[in-house]
């Protein structure tokens, strides 16, 4: 561990749980490194990823954005194609880009939307997009005939979340530059969302866990029992 990472935790008691605006303070105090640090949100839950009923995935636009410059990749025709671009797309069309992703490795995008008609040609790139979270789906709102209001809410800093196969959700929920109210508004949004997203068949607690981070930073535990 370096010493700005050693420095940061002696600065959190690590059995304690804090409140989350005391936590995200705490959060922005300990990102040291030179650059603008993401502050990522890891939520563990009480469900099983393993059965379909107790999937939890969506999407959420982030009030403050997330202080990325999101790259989109639209596959589109007719049409979509210019409406894409005009809203902001990076790049925008079909075939042509499935395959320059086959073959030539080709990722210079965040986030991939998708009109219906072009599910045939998505449908080829599942086994590469899939496991790099890329994969447009239409509960992500990446799969659907207005690609244009999905390239814009991209762009104003929608996230997806998702559970992995431990049960967690990590989401980023800003940059340290952004200070403790507006990561307080993006935390609280988003907090919201997973826990509408509740799916029936989920049984006890809800939110096991939650823990913030800076990229180079430790975790802060923060008290769940708050948050529903």
């Amino acid at each position: 561990m370096g010493k700005k990472y050693t420095d940061s935790a002696k600065m959190i008691d690590k059995s304690k749980f804090y409140e989350p605006a005391e936590a995200l303070d705490l959060v922005c105090k300990t990102s040291k490194a030179k650059f603008d640090e993401t502050i990522e949100l890891h939520i563990r839950l009480g469900v099983d990823s393993r059965h379909a009923d107790q999937q939890v995935r969506g999407a959420v636009v982030l009030p403050n954005g997330t202080g990325k410059n999101v790259k989109v990749l639209v596959f589109a025709k007719g049409d979509n194609v210019q409406k894409a671009l005009d809203a902001g797309a990076d790049y925008a069309g079909g075939a042509e880009y499935a395959e320059k992703i086959q073959t030539e490795n080709w990722f210079d995008f965040d986030v991939v939307v998708a009109s219906p008609d072009m599910m045939g040609v998505i449908g080829k790139l599942g086994k590469i997009l899939g496991p790099k979270g890329l994969m447009p789906s239409p509960k992500a709102g990446t799969v659907t005939p207005d690609v244009a209001r999905a390239v814009s809410e991209a762009k104003a800093g929608k996230v997806e979340y998702r559970l992995d196969k431990t049960n967690i959700i990590h989401c980023p929920i800003g940059k340290a530059s952004f200070g403790t109210e507006k990561l307080a508004e993006n935390f609280n949004t988003l907090v919201g969302a997973v826990i509408k997203a509740k799916p029936a068949a989920a049984k006890g607690q809800y939110i096991k866990s939650c823990v913030i981070a800076s990229t180079m930073g430790p975790g802060i535990k923060v008290n769940q029992a708050k948050l529903g």
